[in-house]
């Protein structure tokens, strides 16, 4: 009888002890998909908020290159908006036990400030010698800060540094891991503290705004996930034969409908990930974050990389005009160009590998929403000496060329472009060809 029993028992013990080792393997499964989504919110966040912090320093540092009242009212504008952007890129970390108050308070305040200042008649009330100096200081700590957050980012991109180890480490009352990002959060707050004595001026609401994409500019219709996914095969060549494609049909991009697609090369425990436009099927941008351990290439091999890129993919006549090396990558963006003129609006960036030159990175949003095939070039009304005269007269300029770039009305626009160098930064300072106006200006890193 007990043997009649242990028959029976014997299988329903079995098919239990699987049921239950794979919901643990489930439950283990979906845990780790959730620290996973949190560690790349965390990571893309802090990313974000170093991106915001270069981008704020450089706004800051126009607004005392600047010649006319009209940009300096643009760039406070972008002070304001970039300030907004960093102050949310903090309040998505797992700061809430790290004293980084200050710094909070610190962008705050550079907002409410640049938004009073740009929100008023500049004509009728410029800004003052205070404010100008207010802006002065504001410049120079924005620099330290920066610097110290790019020292953080390094330590964590080199040690491999995680996250998720912060928050525990917030948490928990033993403090026995390696808090080299609390410690640099620690030391950014206490550099932003040196500067509490800056008056701002009573603060004031305000409001993030960003650039979005028209998809009415994208060629071609709707396409399906099957579609899309047959799109990348395309794109990636070589590189997808083998890999296994996941296509999301709930995918959207930042400012426009896409399938998010993901790839697992047959040769990589990296997943890259690419973005497919669903209306026409163009590849906004690709992302291969495998880890790239040493440089072989030099930088003009990485360009002849991304040169057979862009042929390979039809696109022509692009010029480089930027060339970044960091973690063994080479960062290379190119514009558009129709008879010596750069069409901005049009560029790609290209990020090639430089121990094997594979192609890890790709952002063409800007390409596919603004392309113009028979893009005419107009005759400027104004000669470039005339252009010239329009500029800071303390400006050394280095070089001059003719660009199309797109007004902060969204138009496009002939500008003469001249680069140069004020308070020992570069710059490029945009003259409209047709009026003269000084439409913007862009600070140059590295030089």
């Amino acid at each position: 009888m007990y043997s009649k029993i242990a028959g029976v028992l014997t299988p329903i013990l079995g098919v239990g002890v699987i049921g239950l080792g794979m919901w643990g393997y489930q439950e283990n499964q979906e845990k780790n998909s959730i620290l996973i989504k949190s560690e790349n919110q965390y990571q893309r966040a802090f990313h974000d908020l170093s991106f915001h912090v270069d981008q704020l320093q450089d706004e800051l540092g126009k607004t005392l290159a600047v010649n006319s009242r009209e940009q300096v009212d643009g760039s406070l504008s972008n002070v304001w908006r970039i300030a907004s952007m960093a102050q949310s890129d903090v309040g998505q970390l797992p700061l809430t036990l790290v004293p980084f108050n200050k710094t909070e308070e610190f962008l705050s305040k550079i907002a409410d400030f640049s938004y009073k200042a740009a929100i008023r008649d500049l004509n009728k009330e410029p800004l003052s010698e205070n404010e100008y100096q207010k802006l002065k200081n504001l410049h120079q700590s924005a620099m330290q800060v920066q610097s110290e957050l790019h020292d953080v980012q390094t330590k964590v991109i080199d040690h491999h540094l995680r996250w998720m180890d912060v928050e525990s480490a917030l948490a928990s009352e033993h403090q026995n891991i390696d808090n080299t990002i609390i410690d640099g959060f620690k030391t950014i707050d206490k550099t932003v503290d040196e500067y509490k004595d800056v008056d701002f001026g009573p603060g004031v609401q305000t409001l993030e705004n960003q650039k979005r994409f028209d998809e009415k500019n994208l060629t071609g219709g709707p396409i399906s996930a099957d579609q899309a996914q047959q799109k990348v095969i395309q794109f990636l060549g070589d590189q997808a034969k083998s890999a296994q494609i996941k296509v999301d049909k709930t995918g959207k991009g930042y400012d426009y409908s896409a399938y998010s697609v993901s790839v697992q090369p047959a040769n990589s425990k990296e997943t890259m990930h690419i973005d497919v436009t669903r209306k026409g099927g163009h590849v906004a941008w690709l992302l291969d974050n495998r880890d790239v351990p040493e440089a072989k290439l030099t930088i003009d091999q990485a360009k002849q990389q991304a040169k057979a890129f862009l042929d390979q993919h039809g696109l022509k006549n692009m010029e480089n005009y930027v060339a970044e090396t960091y973690n063994n990558i080479a960062a290379l963006t190119y514009v558009y160009t129709v008879d010596h003129v750069r069409v901005y609006p049009d560029i790609v960036t290209i990020k090639v590998a430089l121990d094997n030159g594979e192609i890890v990175g790709y952002q063409g949003e800007n390409h596919i929403f603004n392309h113009k095939e028979n893009i005419q070039i107009s005759t400027p009304k104004l000669t470039q000496d005339q252009a010239r005269a329009k500029v800071n007269p303390q400006f050394k300029v280095q070089e001059v060329r003719k660009a199309i770039i797109r007004s902060d009305l969204g138009k496009e626009v002939l500008c003469y472009e001249f680069v140069g160098s004020v308070a020992k930064q570069t710059f490029r300072v945009y003259i409209n060809a047709e009026n003269g106006k000084e439409e913007t200006i862009q600070k140059i890193d590295g030089i």
